[in-house]
């Protein structure tokens, strides 16, 4: 207790700004964002304006176990007796209690969320989560792990009517976490359980250090944008991949739908067809303002635009296209786990990972699958980088059509082209190395060099070690079959020579 007339250590939450409250980007200046948010207009945001979601946010820059919230959440590991600054504060200031209340727990599995009284607290209660252990190999698990925190905090918060909850910031410690990425699934985690469950919730803080308070305070305008030109100007930062509607990553088995007849149109195709030609309304090259699209090619071809015109030119679409990729909902493509960075080379260069079967050619919006690539290789290419391609089982359905890598590749800003440093082709058939070797030498200049193709995974591990590349397990299966063939056919021998890396 504090002494008579003292002042308390503790914080109000009433006293606290909300993030509504908190000035926006109606000042500043956006003549930069321009080109993009003339391109938005079809694009709503997956992240309105809500003024009244706003009201209940609080970014609190502070100790969450002074908070007088109905709870405050605590994060540590599966014995709940993790000691990092957030759970020693806490149980300094709950007293001895609150560790002989967590015996009778007996633990509490990653993901999951647990009550218990907050004793010498100002906060009624204290909900203890286990964040995941975060490895780049497993990032997908890790994802659905930390989601699963943010989410049953706020259902247990829920289910015992709590007016207040305040959260620290979830397994980014000790546990590794990446500052950012954690950030973005607690705000679409948290931003989708008060849009559709949270009406008895009035308060959710989020309580950060120093180190954190800037990227909360950057990414915030993406999730909780405070007017209708911050949430203009925010669109096109939003990831592609923001889950489902309940902000849970999308697992991929659950997403892949099989139509009963493709082939057919349903009762409502006549009105989804009128719907989908009206969203094109605007889209054109009239109604941006451009000039005549068919004249400037005409004027290409004849070799009349000077090539600076012709880069100025090149650049403003794909722009365009960068533009569109972040505003569309991308999740479905994301979910097919299709393309996706691992670690790096043995010279430090990124690597990137293509999968050929997780891509049904035959299912999906080509065109999306154009944009989520452009979306997820732009801030990648900024520097040198390496692309791994698993040809492995891959089926017809699985083939890309060259006049889709062409467009691809006449798409793509220059950094994809110049710092692209060696296409490794894993588990070619002779089919793939006949086409390959068709579009590199007729279709597209200056990637031919750099395709290298592997017929196994010990000749790609001279290139990049074991540890630093994410593998399928079906990629493993099939390689280990093959090797053990091999070898058992007795020419197996000095088959990891001679790839340049």
């Amino acid at each position: 207790m504090d002494p008579l007339g003292a002042r308390s250590q503790f914080v109000d939450v009433q006293t606290l700004s909300t993030w509504e409250r908190q000035p926006d980007l109606e000042g500043k200046d956006t003549d930069e964002c321009n080109d993009c948010l003339d391109s938005q207009q079809a694009f709503p945001s997956p992240f309105p304006y809500r003024e009244d979601i706003n009201r209940k946010i609080v970014l609190y820059n502070g100790d969450v176990a002074l908070l007088n919230c109905t709870a405050i959440v605590n994060t540590s590991n599966e014995t709940l007796t993790d000691k990092n600054p957030i759970s020693e504060s806490i149980h300094k200031h709950a007293g001895p209690e609150l560790r002989d209340e967590l015996l009778k727990l007996k633990g509490c599995r990653t993901g999951e969320a647990k009550m218990t009284k907050g004793f010498s607290l100002a906060a009624r209660f204290i909900i203890h989560t286990v964040g995941p252990k975060y490895k780049a190999k497993y990032r997908t698990a890790a994802e659905s792990s930390l989601y699963s925190c943010y989410r049953n905090v706020m259902q247990l918060a829920k289910e015992q009517a709590m007016v207040s909850v305040a959260f620290c910031v979830v397994s980014t410690g000790k546990r590794g976490y990446p500052l950012e990425d954690a950030t973005h699934i607690a705000f679409r985690t948290v931003r989708r359980f008060l849009e559709n469950h949270g009406e008895s919730i009035e308060t959710v803080v989020f309580a950060v250090t120093d180190v954190e308070e800037p990227t909360y305070r950057k990414l915030l305008p993406l999730y909780y944008p405070r007017s209708e030109v911050e949430e203009r100007v925010s669109l096109p930062l939003i990831p592609a991949d923001i889950g489902n509607s309940e902000g849970e990553p999308v697992v991929p088995e659950r997403q892949i739908r099989i139509a009963e007849k493709p082939g057919s149109l349903e009762d409502d195709s006549e009105e989804d067809t009128l719907d989908s030609h009206l969203g094109q309304v605007g889209t054109h090259a009239f109604a941006r303002m451009e000039g005549d699209v068919d004249k400037q090619r005409k004027l290409i071809l004849q070799g009349q635009l000077s090539d600076a015109t012709m880069q100025k030119q090149h650049q403003r679409n794909y722009n365009r296209w960068l533009c569109r990729a972040r505003a569309e909902d991308l999740s479905d493509i994301a979910a097919l786990k299709a393309l996706y960075q691992t670690g790096v080379d043995i010279y430090g260069r990124t690597v990137m990972v293509l999968v050929g079967r997780n891509v049904p050619v035959n299912l999906i919006d080509m065109e999306k699958a154009l944009l989520y690539f452009i979306h997820v290789m732009d801030h990648i290419t900024v520097k040198e980088y390496v692309m791994v391609y698993f040809h492995t089982l891959t089926e017809e359905r699985n083939h890309l059509d060259s006049e889709f890598l062409k467009k691809l590749y006449e798409i793509v800003d220059a950094k994809f082209k110049n710092n692209l440093k060696a296409f490794y082709f894993v588990h070619p058939s002779f089919r793939s190395k006949v086409s390959t070797w068709f579009f590199t030498t007729f279709s597209v200049s200056g990637l031919k060099e750099k395709v290298h193709h592997i017929e196994n995974l010990r000749q790609l591990f001279s290139c990049i070690l074991p540890e630093q590349i994410d593998i399928p397990p079906f990629v493993l299966d099939y390689d280990a079959r093959v090797s053990l063939y091999i070898h058992q056919e007795g020419v197996w021998g000095g088959v990891c020579g001679g790839v340049r890396c």
